[in-house]
């Protein structure tokens, strides 16, 4: 099984335990603090993932980070991923939990990729056009990537437009290979 697969597995049991204590929201607000510490602190991530360091040490740095700023029921959460030897994938199943609360209250996430940080203006015209194509709750998240040279790749859910430089020139280069009036020697 892949990692997406089992923690998108343990983050819908999660969704489903928090439903039924009614904390989804709470569990939301521990799941993005758990998603932001592994994402800022390397060592915390890594401790995580690491096999020789034993069981008990893992748990006392998790009670130690996280006690007293998260729910009970996703300290207990932890503790058992910790126990079963899951606790390397706490961070995937921290973002799959996002990704599955976000989709339970029906907000899309629309993944804008430029090679300059838009302005406010430019996002709020992407936005509105977003909303237009696919409902009303849209998150913008942007990325910037100068690899692409101008115009933008925007994706929503599987669905992609890509309008950059770099995928015009591709295009022309395909055509250039492809051209069938160069007289070969």
């Amino acid at each position: 099984m892949t990692e997406s697969k089992v923690a998108r597995r343990y983050a819908k049991s999660l969704l489903g335990l928090a439903t039924e204590k009614n904390i989804t929201e709470k569990v939301f607000s521990d799941m993005q603090l758990i998603a932001t510490a592994c994402d800022q602190s390397r060592d915390l991530a890594l401790l995580m993932k690491n096999p020789i360091i034993n069981t008990d040490k893992k748990e006392a740095v998790i009670k130690g980070v996280f006690s007293g700023k998260i729910d009970n029921v996703t300290l207990s959460f932890m503790d058992l991923m910790t126990k079963k030897g899951r606790e390397g994938y706490l961070e995937d199943i921290a973002q799959e939990y996002i990704n599955i609360y976000k989709e339970s209250i029906g907000v899309k996430v629309a993944h804008v990729t430029t090679a300059t940080p838009l302005d406010a203006s430019t996002k709020e015209q992407i936005l509105d056009i977003v909303k237009k194509m696919k409902g009303n709750k849209i998150e913008l998240v942007e990325t910037v990537n100068k690899n692409i040279i101008g115009g933008f790749v925007l994706r929503i859910g599987d669905e992609q437009w890509d309008s950059s430089v770099l995928k015009k020139l591709r295009q022309l280069k395909n055509e250039f290979d492809d051209n069938l009036y160069v007289k070969e020697y």
